[in-house]
């Protein structure tokens, strides 16, 4: 017998947890075929000697809704072994849609996510109405990666109740009789899960709350119960987690046992994302023991969140922690390389001393970070903060900044977590079994992080450099963990019969690249991506995506329905 394909002698890690072993896998079409010694031959073979041999990563927080219509690859997620993703989180979707809502989805999507607006309306053919015909549309774009999507709840309303979307008045029966409807005709045509923002922090471009944000339990649990009746499909929210309460551990307890009362009674799973914040020390570690309770009491509630701090980027190359300051706005439409210039010159450099110093505090400058080539670890060590490194140069943070950015030709960046805090609380979060991973939140918030290399931190960071978990146990998150919980079949598993979703990893060589400000979007916009190394080959469907870190021109993804 003849293969396709045959990867040879790597450590086969498969997705379930199990130790890895030194292996040969198979592939035929776009199956994995056999998994242990393969004798037979092969029209290709790959030698994985010295390299472990995973699932494709499966991703299931994105905001590529709009971004894989231009970027087929779905950057930078696949240079990351991410081989599926999940669109639609937090509610914010442009699907269903009508005519006339359009640019308020775009404008929505902008606010929320940092998406340019103007990008989303020229990038997208807009070639649909109902949730369904939007799938079918993202079905027939050429793909890289594997791409499943959620209805969210901010178009659904806004399709179903116009302007009295955003009311804080309680949707009535005909309103929600019809949002479950646009609901079933979702998950009926292969929706992944129905999604909510719930956060005060997410707003419409006037300052309201987006529509969502004050349903009640009746209106959730409703449509929650759609797909019940389907029998698939995951609830994700953006939750309210103490927000604008007078007593925020109260009203968390309060929100994680709706949750899981909407859990309870649509036999559906719920997630929902979760961070450490210093403001809220330990608000985490209350939600993680509310949801255990409520999964006793027959819940399903996976909170979900990230590997490591969040963290607003700054940089030369777009926006700067001074730039509030006149002399620093000034810089804004300048090329980089005649930012640098500003930065040398005797005049303008003590003006924009001075009014950095006047703009940002000692204590901003104690947790932000210095990102560069040699720094790339993104743990929160007092010895890397800005203020530090000023502190060891014997200048203000200001000048620090500005040195450090003439010595990089305005390449370095400074990272400011500002969710996930203390990576201590993230280790406490990723130990918990109710924990998944998410959060990375890949194409939005484009111009302020980058948080889509999570898998290579994960695996770097937390299983190779630190060893708090075990390759196999950071893989199994990765892969089958997330696959499972959204119902996304013979994925995120190595074994006979399985989609070839397949990565080969050096893990010695396993890295992360500097972060880097482009304008690839449509009309010129910018957004910040990153690299990575070590990823010897990334297969979608059995056929090889990424070879050496280069992509092969093959487009092999498809849409996943539920």
């Amino acid at each position: 017998m003849t293969h396709d394909l045959i990867i040879r002698n790597g450590l086969i890690v498969d997705g379930t947890g199990s130790p890895g072993a030194v292996g040969d896998l198979a592939v035929d079409g776009d199956r994995i075929t056999a998994v242990g010694q393969v004798e037979s031959g092969s029209a290709r073979e790959i030698d994985a000697e010295g390299c472990i041999v995973t699932p494709g990563f499966v991703d299931i927080h994105t905001h590529l809704d709009a971004q894989l219509a231009w970027d087929p690859i779905g950057s930078s997620s696949c240079w990351h072994g991410v081989t599926s993703v999940v669109l639609g989180n937090c509610g914010v979707t442009f699907a269903p849609c009508k005519a006339d809502d359009r640019e308020q989805l775009a404008k929505m999507m902008e606010s929320v996510e940092d998406i340019p607006a103007d990008s989303i309306m020229s990038g997208l053919a807009w070639d649909w109405t109902s949730y369904g015909e939007y799938l079918d549309a993202v079905e027939s774009w050429p793909k890289g990666v594997n791409v499943g999507g959620m209805v969210g709840h901010c178009a659904v309303r806004v399709h179903a109740m116009g302007e009295r979307s955003l009311s804080e008045e309680p949707a009535g029966e005909a309103d929600i009789e019809a949002m479950c409807a646009l609901v079933d005709e979702a998950i009926g045509a292969g929706a992944l899960g129905f999604s909510t923002s719930r956060t005060l922090l997410h707003r419409v471009p006037d300052g309201r709350p987006v529509p969502g944000t004050w349903a009640d339990s009746n209106e959730l649990t409703a449509i929650a119960q759609v797909m019940g009746n389907h029998g698939r499909g995951v609830f994700e929210a953006a939750a309210r987690l103490g927000e604008g309460a007078s007593d925020a551990y109260a009203a968390c307890q309060i929100e994680t046992e709706m949750m899981a009362d909407i859990s309870r009674r649509s036999g559906r799973p719920v997630t929902f994302g979760l961070a450490h914040t210093f403001l809220l020390d330990d608000l985490y570690r209350r939600v993680l023991a509310f949801v255990n309770e409520g999964n006793k009491r027959g819940g399903h509630v996976r909170p979900q969140t990230t590997a490591r701090g969040i963290g607003i980027l700054f940089g030369l190359s777009h926006r700067t922690p001074f730039d509030r300051s006149p002399s620093w706005k000034r810089l804004e439409l300048l090329s980089v390389g005649e930012k640098l210039a500003a930065l040398r010159d005797p005049t303008s450099r003590a003006q924009l001393i001075e009014d950095g110093i006047a703009t940002r505090g000692d204590d901003f400058m104690r947790h932000t970070y210095v990102l560069d080539d040699a720094s790339l670890h993104y743990r929160h060590d007092a010895e890397n903060s800005i203020a530090a490194v000023a502190a060891q140069r014997g200048v203000s943070a200001v000048e620090a900044f500005m040195d450090l950015s003439l010595e990089s030709n305005g390449r370095v960046l400074l990272n400011y977590p500002f969710l996930n805090q203390r990576l201590d609380a993230v280790e406490e979060m990723l130990s918990d079994p109710n924990v998944v991973m998410g959060l990375a939140d890949a194409g939005a918030h484009v111009g302020q992080i980058m948080d889509a290399s999570q898998p290579t931190y994960m695996l770097a960071n937390w299983g190779r450099d630190l060893g708090v978990f075990s390759i196999e146990e950071c893989v199994r998150r990765l892969t089958s963990d997330t696959a499972d919980l959204f119902g996304i079949v013979d994925r995120g598993v190595l074994r006979a019969g399985a989609f070839a979703d397949i990565n080969i990893i050096d893990l010695d060589a396993l890295a992360l690249r500097l972060p880097e400000y482009v304008h690839d979007f449509p009309g010129g916009a910018g957004r910040y991506v990153q690299g990575s190394d070590g990823y010897r080959a990334t297969i979608v469907n059995g056929r090889v995506s990424f070879d050496m870190g280069r992509h092969t021109g093959d487009l092999a993804g498809v849409l996943l329905r539920s």
